[in-house]
């Protein structure tokens, strides 16, 4: 059986080929996911010291898209995403989920909305006494499905999945890939409306986290579930997603499409999520070398983002006739974010260029200059 026969049914899931194909970093912005100053603290005992894990976030995740939160450990990533499934009620602010207050619902009301929001976890979280098959199962078990009607959404998720022929071994004797497509059958087996993964790679190799993530942006693309990713990794959010948030210490500090946010990072935590998978990291001996007054006979280094057609454009050549300047280059890198080319240079120039000048004629063609320090 055809994976794609799972999108046939009742809750909006759609056969694959009803399903617009969509250009790599485009969503539509129907908002399904919508936090409105929404802020949680947290207190165990009315004597303990209140600890504030988010504050003050508004945020929204459009119908369709995959969108990507990224934060260092304690910065708030996990309870933001309990949020959005009703695991935790925001201490102020408004939740919505397609519209509904979740944060208000309780009992049965919560449960039917938890069934429309599936989830993936770092460590799988599967019950070693059943089989795969009784894996995905369990959530339709909970719900009260019969027989027949598991046997018909269980089979075609384990397609899906690529498990069809693992279907009655146990998650011992499958490997961390395996039992991670496991988890995410699972959590469509409810047939969700969204998809939460909470560091669903963290614990894989990268081989086995590219093809999870290939695996999340089909069961997007095909089944049209929003995906909603948190992770601490750059490279996840580069491979899949097509807008990004970035939090720290509870708050939102940036966000934008994938592309916006590599290709102009505005905040320092950003950039340092962005160093080793952009260009932008210094090598070494070029950073032991670096010293922040100009040096009269030294050079300049520059960090040059040449974002779109100007990362594929002769520019430094051109700058060179231009302005009379030799421009030495000392690192670099090309790479694609979101379908589109993306180059990151550090040169260095003569330590009396006129930097100002510079910036402007290079902003002109699309390229951002940093100054980035001086060497002897």
């Amino acid at each position: 059986m055809d994976g794609s026969a799972v999108l046939a049914g009742e809750q909006g899931w759609r056969r694959s080929a009803a399903i617009p194909t969509r250009t790599p970093g485009t969503v539509s912005r129907d908002e399904l996911i919508v936090l409105d100053r929404v802020s949680k603290v947290f207190r165990r005992n009315a004597g303990d010291t209140p600890v504030t894990a988010l504050a003050d976030v508004s945020l929204s995740i459009g119908r369709g898209e995959i969108f990507g939160i990224i934060g260092r450990s304690g910065a708030g990533k996990s309870t933001l995403i309990r949020l959005i499934n009703g695991l935790e009620r925001p201490t102020s602010g408004t939740v919505l989920v397609d519209g509904v207050d979740i944060g208000r619902l309780d009992g049965a009301a919560l449960r039917a909305e938890r069934r429309r929001i599936g989830m993936i976890f770092q460590h799988f979280n599967l019950l070693s006494s059943r089989t795969v098959f009784g894996n995905v199962a369990l959530p339709l078990e909970l719900a009260g499905a019969s027989r027949g009607e598991i046997i018909r959404q269980v089979n075609p998720l384990l397609d899906l999945v690529g498990l069809a022929d693992k279907r009655d071994r146990y998650p011992a004797e499958l490997s961390g890939g395996q039992k991670q497509r496991v988890g995410i059958a699972r959590a469509l087996a409810t047939r969700p409306k969204i998809l939460l993964s909470d560091e669903a790679t963290s614990a894989l190799d990268p081989e086995t986290t590219q093809s999870i993530l290939a695996l999340l942006g089909r069961v997007n693309a095909e089944l049209g579930v929003t995906v909603v990713l948190i992770t601490h990794q750059m490279s996840v959010i580069r491979s899949i997603c097509h807008r990004v948030g970035v939090i720290e210490a509870g708050r939102i500090i940036e966000e934008g499409t994938v592309y916006d946010v590599f290709s102009r990072p505005r905040s320092d935590v950003t950039q340092s999520f962005l160093a080793g998978i952009t260009g932008r990291d210094l090598p070494d001996h070029l950073r032991a070398r670096l010293q922040s007054d100009r040096i009269a006979t030294g050079r300049a280094v520059l960090r040059l983002t040449f974002a779109g057609e100007a990362a594929e454009e002769p520019i430094l050549s051109r700058l060179s006739r231009e302005c009379g300047v030799d421009l030495a280059i000392l690192h670099g890198q090309i790479d694609t974010v979101a379908g589109r080319p993306l180059g990151v240079l550090v040169v260095a120039a003569p330590a009396g260029i006129a930097i100002a000048q510079l910036k402007d004629k290079l902003a002109a063609k699309g390229v951002a200059l940093e100054v980035l320090g001086y060497v002897a």
